[in-house]
């Protein structure tokens, strides 16, 4: 299923998004709120006998699909190209271990929602198409193996950031977090609709231009590897969001740099999962 969170009105809901159209169910909505606590009782709901209700798209404003309760972990560096373009191709930099971060969810913005520009803030504004993985059962000391039982599904996350704040603070947080920097959705697709997550192309346009363009098979640390490491000695919940890196071609990458600017209109498009568009304002 592909899950979406809409707006209708002034009325918030979530449903199953289908060709043209999202079905949905007032009733579930009233025991079920947010797609949050859907990701939380998921086992429990009969969606196929509740769910008869049924709105076009083109009447309904698309949203994140929700606000995460906790920091978004991400990971840095993980497709090699992008390390080697980030580090000046030291060899010595591409990581032997997963880098993790994280994003305040405080950050997160939907579909089409405009990007804030900061212009106060930073003159360094870059983006970061990713997968990002949505964790379903608890679980803590998971194998790699067995990563695949804990996950819900897939959606799309722009890891935005502020590389001077970055390079300033000598951290991640701050340049990551800053409002709007965590476009996030549209859709959040269950894993049984995945054949291979570590198969999957990645694009990232900005203004049409093509910036970036890989796969999944490309990352450096599998999805396995990465649930398994962050869940070492570390609880992981239903509604966790893991960012699970950006390939190369990021606006830090070229030379000279092509940071984003207000008005340009950053497009992520990843296979099988759907488009996550916004722009800088």
């Amino acid at each position: 299923m592909r899950f979406v969170t809409f707006k209708q009105g002034r009325q918030i809901f979530w449903g199953v998004l289908e060709e043209g159209g999202i079905y949905y169910s007032a009733k579930l909505m009233s025991v079920f709120p947010t797609l949050h606590s859907v990701i939380e009782n998921y086992d429990s709901i009969n969606f196929f006998q509740e769910i008869n209700q049924y709105i076009s798209r083109n009447e309904v404003e698309i949203l994140a699909p929700f606000r995460p309760k906790k920091n978004i972990m991400c990971i840095g560096k993980n497709y090699r190209e992008h390390a080697l373009e980030m580090t000046g191709n030291d060899e010595s930099q591409i990581p032997l271990d997963p880098v993790i971060f994280t994003k305040s969810p405080s950050a997160v913005i939907g579909p089409n929602d405009e990007i804030d520009a900061h212009e106060m803030e930073t003159n360094q504004l870059d983006y970061e198409g990713e997968l990002a993985v949505i964790i379903g059962k608890e679980g803590k000391n998971i194998s790699r193996e067995n990563a695949h039982d804990y996950i819900f599904g897939y959606t799309i996350l722009n890891d935005l950031t502020a590389r001077d704040l970055q390079k300033k603070h000598q951290q991640f947080f701050r340049g990551k977090s800053l409002d709007t920097f965590a476009p996030f959705g549209p859709a959040i697709v269950t894993k049984d609709q995945i054949r291979d997550d570590q198969n999957l192309n990645l694009k990232t346009y900005v203004n049409d231009e093509l910036r970036q363009q890989s796969n999944t098979s490309h990352m450096i640390f599998s999805i396995g590897e990465l649930i398994e490491t962050l869940s070492d000695g570390m609880t992981l919940e239903p509604g966790d969001v893991i960012a699970t890196g950006t390939p190369s071609g990021v606006g830090k990458g070229f030379n000279p740099p092509k940071f984003l600017q207000v008005n340009d209109r950053i497009r992520i498009e990843i296979e099988n999962i759907g488009v996550l568009e916004n722009t800088v304002s």
